[in-house]
């Protein structure tokens, strides 16, 4: 019973695979979406910085 079963290892191998794209999944989710989020709060900082130039420019 000292056999290597090689089947069984490969199948252990496709399950240990398809647990780490799961992971690394999640990990580029949240990656991007914070990513995203960045972005999202650099173009309302330029919005803001725009209505402000064009606010004072209504008042000139």
């Amino acid at each position: 019973m000292n056999d290597l079963l090689w089947g069984d290892v490969l199948v252990q191998f496709v399950y240990l695979m398809i647990l780490v794209l799961i992971v690394l999944l999640f990990v580029s989710v949240f990656r991007s979406q914070a990513k995203r989020q960045k972005q999202l709060d650099r173009i309302e900082r330029k919005i803001d910085q725009l209505n402000s130039g064009q606010s004072a420019e209504d008042k000139g």
